[in-house]
């Protein structure tokens, strides 16, 4: 059995009120939609029909935006999303209620126990985008971006897999940095500053980005998995 997490990465999961509407849909829809139960490891491609080519982990998808992107502009893919703020979680199930899209996943709480059960090497791609930046030195150990969590995606993902993350918070982009340089399992692929500075075409800005983008400059990062 997976013991709980020490410190949460994240604040309140629950917000004002959620609307009738997203309610119900986080009642009828989401259980379809989630991990399935148990405390034992499981291969996450299994969660799709047809098998997907490929499957990606989105860890904090906010509300959901970049992952709707993703999931329609990667059809073969199966995308698994982790968000413990049920607001983000309706406002995702809503755009799949309007539009079904049968290659996503919800994980509706903190992604680290999930990360206990996935199966070594079945991820190819891992977002961490705009994650709480936590800047309080008191609160550092919170931060999503970690050696454990890092030493955990190391297990998890294929040889020349993608780890993406995006922050618009300086002290945030030099912790990222500090500690996945020094993860010998990672490799920056960045060559020339227009590599973190513009975004990737196939990397939709989120509603977040776009609120903030007039007082920060977000930053883009990119490593890929060494081979083992």
């Amino acid at each position: 059995m997976t013991d709980a997490p020490k410190h949460r990465f994240y604040g309140r999961r629950k917000g004002r009120p959620l609307r009738p509407t997203r309610q119900s849909l986080l009642d009828t829809m989401l259980p379809a939609l989630s991990m399935p139960e148990g405390e034992g490891p499981f291969e996450p491609a299994s969660l799709f029909d047809p098998a997907p080519r490929e499957v990606w982990l989105e860890i904090g998808f906010g509300n959901g935006e970049h992952l709707v992107w993703q999931a329609d502009a990667n059809p073969d893919v199966g995308i698994i999303g982790a968000e413990p703020f049920l607001s983000g979680v309706g406002r995702l199930l809503s755009y799949l209620d309007e539009r079904p899209r049968p290659n996503v996943r919800i994980h509706a709480d903190d992604v680290r126990p999930l990360l206990d059960r996935l199966t070594p090497g079945s991820l190819s791609r891992v977002f961490i985008l705009f994650a709480d930046p936590w800047p309080k030195t008191r609160h550092h150990e919170r931060r999503i971006v970690s050696t454990a969590t890092l030493d955990r995606l190391a297990v998890l993902m294929r040889d020349g897999a993608e780890l993406r993350l995006a922050t618009d918070d300086m002290g945030y982009l030099r912790w990222m940095l500090e500690h996945t340089l020094r993860h010998p399992a990672f490799e920056w692929t960045a060559r020339r500053p227009g590599d973190w500075r513009e975004r990737p075409a196939d990397w939709p800005p989120t509603r977040y980005e776009q609120k903030a983008i007039t007082g920060r400059k977000p930053i883009y990062l990119s490593f890929v998995r060494r081979p083992r």
